[in-house]
């Protein structure tokens, strides 16, 4: 009797569309719903620090003096509180996962230096 449920699944399985995806050929397609991994534009970041307050895993760190940003990918736990608590909402969560390491590590964003300001143009003096 054990053979015969044997036999069954197995024939079963075998002519039934497979459960799994083709992993590498086939990239997965992520819900709108899915939180993802946290993305930064450095260009409009003032880097004030609010997302580092907010962060309740501690995995976001800014740093003024240095210019930088850094995130622990496998320290977020993509709560998604430093999206919202940005106020020039230059956080955003990308619809991707980090990709498995053996290693922790900490991506740093540094922001480019400003362009100094040139001094206003004076009138020419006339005689």
């Amino acid at each position: 009797m054990n053979m015969m449920n044997f036999t069954r699944v197995a024939l079963k399985n075998l002519f039934s569309k497979p459960v799994t995806r083709p992993y590498p050929a086939q990239p997965r397609d992520y819900p709108a719903r899915t939180r993802g991994q946290v993305a930064i534009d450095m260009d409009a970041c003032i880097l004030c620090g609010m997302c580092m307050r907010k962060c309740p895993a501690g995995a976001i760190q800014v740093d003024r003096a240095a210019r930088t940003w850094s995130i622990e990918r496998f320290g977020c736990i993509q709560c998604n509180s430093c999206v919202e608590s940005c106020p020039k909402k230059c956080l955003h969560m990308e619809q991707s996962y980090p990709q498995p390491d053996a290693h922790k590590r900490v991506d740093t964003v540094e922001k480019p230096p400003e362009p100094p300001k040139e001094p206003p143009a004076t009138a020419a003096k006339s005689e």
